[in-house]
């Protein structure tokens, strides 16, 4: 299957023989694995029954080329923009909080989960050089590296990464005392820090399961080298295939896909009926005349807002892929019955519609942030000397106050 499968960067194919029905495979027999029926001539070499890496064989190319080749190097140069903006605005002094810091580190995440598989995808789709088999050797481990195990590393820190964004404003929101201990600079830089190690940890071991050897083919007329790939010694003699893969993929399934996506629906509910809460206490205190509580818990209620929109929008996308592979665990281990043509167009525009998502923070946080767009301005937009010194002397002390969560009201 092609795809990030909620991260398995772009890349999320049989993998791994080690739930196939074996090979070498007739690609004329619909009975075989499906890579035989996708791949034709491209994944094997029918005189000899030689499989090889070949990008073609791991995509459904009447969509994938207009996809990646045409529509990602735009959204490439979008996403990059938009997410060093983001960063640039929210490394600024007055910017430092422990919120902003998640989601500066949210912005590099997706970007860098875009920007490593991106010039495979450029070369391979939008250059048309797909149908080639790759080699030499250390093309295909660069292959994989950048556009398997690296993409998926950075995303799978940046689900971990919404995750806690979304505690830390629960916290905030419903316990507010525990957050003066627990929502501070040095603990969330921590929690920052802990997220990429496991990330890290979680992916180390792909980018040595598995071994390309170079094999001389016969390939369009031609003598040809090519990469055949095969599971690493170390996995199939110590280890075992099924255990390596099953213990990979339900690892993922489980702490990557599953447990993170419903905790993050769980507490945009709470976060939700919190809010309704504030919103009538707010309209109690306006009917008191208490202004400046009445603003402080409508800056308190905006931030809570856009991080349950910025919560929701991952939710769209993450929610299908986390679906799909479960049901890729169930029918690799345990019965098959998932239809991977289907799966794999499946997979293609569920990938496509999480890069899309990647620019939307940058308008979700120029729409529903004062704070946000007033720095951007400040940046990148020329004014006034005497209006930047007011600003910088007023508004944003007022706003910050100590840079803990319980003080934040606005981003």
């Amino acid at each position: 299957m092609t795809g990030y499968l909620g991260n398995e960067s772009l890349s999320l194919h049989p993998d791994e023989y080690w739930f196939e029905a074996g090979w070498p495979c007739d690609p004329a027999n619909e009975t075989q694995p499906f890579y035989c029926a996708l791949s034709d001539e491209y994944c094997l070499n029918r005189y000899e029954n030689i499989t090889y890496l070949n990008i073609s064989c791991e995509i459904v190319l009447d969509y994938g080329i207009p996809l990646y080749g045409y529509c990602t190097p735009f959204l490439l140069f979008i996403t990059m923009t938009a997410n060093l903006l983001i960063v640039i605005v929210l490394s600024r002094r007055n910017m430092a909080t422990p919120t902003n810091s998640v989601l500066m580190a949210m912005a590099l995440c997706d970007m860098f989960t875009l920007l490593f598989p991106a010039p495979g995808l450029i070369y391979m789709f939008t250059l048309g050089n797909h149908y080639k088999p790759l080699s030499p050797a250390i093309a295909c481990y660069a292959w994989n590296a950048l556009n398997e195990v690296i993409p998926a590393m950075f995303h799978t820190a940046s689900i971990w990464l919404t995750l806690a964004l979304a505690v830390q404003r629960y916290i905030y929101v419903c316990h507010a005392p525990v957050a003066r201990t627990w929502c501070t600079m040095p603990r969330v830089k921590k929690v920052i820090f802990y997220t990429f190690v496991a990330a890290i940890l979680h992916q180390s071991t792909r980018f040595l399961d598995r071994e390309f050897h170079l094999l001389n083919i016969l390939w369009d007329n031609q003598t040809t080298s090519v990469c055949h790939m095969e599971t690493s010694a170390w996995v199939r003699d110590y280890i075992g295939e099924d255990v390596y893969f099953t213990s990979y993929y339900l690892f993922r399934i489980l702490f990557v896909h599953l447990l993170p996506c419903a905790a993050l629906v769980a507490l945009n509910v709470l976060l939700y009926k919190a809010m309704k809460l504030a919103q009538e206490k707010r309209e109690k205190l306006f009917r008191e005349n208490r202004k400046k509580e009445c603003k402080k818990l409508r800056d308190a209620n905006c931030t809570t807002l856009m991080l349950i929109v910025v919560v929701s929008v991952f939710l769209v996308v993450e929610i299908p892929l986390a679906v799909i592979t479960a049901l890729h665990i169930i029918s690799s281990a345990i019965i098959e019955f998932l239809d991977y043509r289907v799966a794999n167009l499946f997979i293609l525009f569920a990938n496509f519609s999480l890069i899309v998502s990647y620019p939307i923070n940058f308008a979700i946080y120029c729409g529903m942030s004062r704070q946000f767009r007033e720095t951007f301005k400040e940046i990148f937009i020329k004014r006034p000397i005497g209006a930047a010194k007011k600003d910088n002397s007023s508004k944003y002390s007022i706003v910050n106050g100590p840079r803990t969560c319980t003080n934040e009201t606005v981003l």
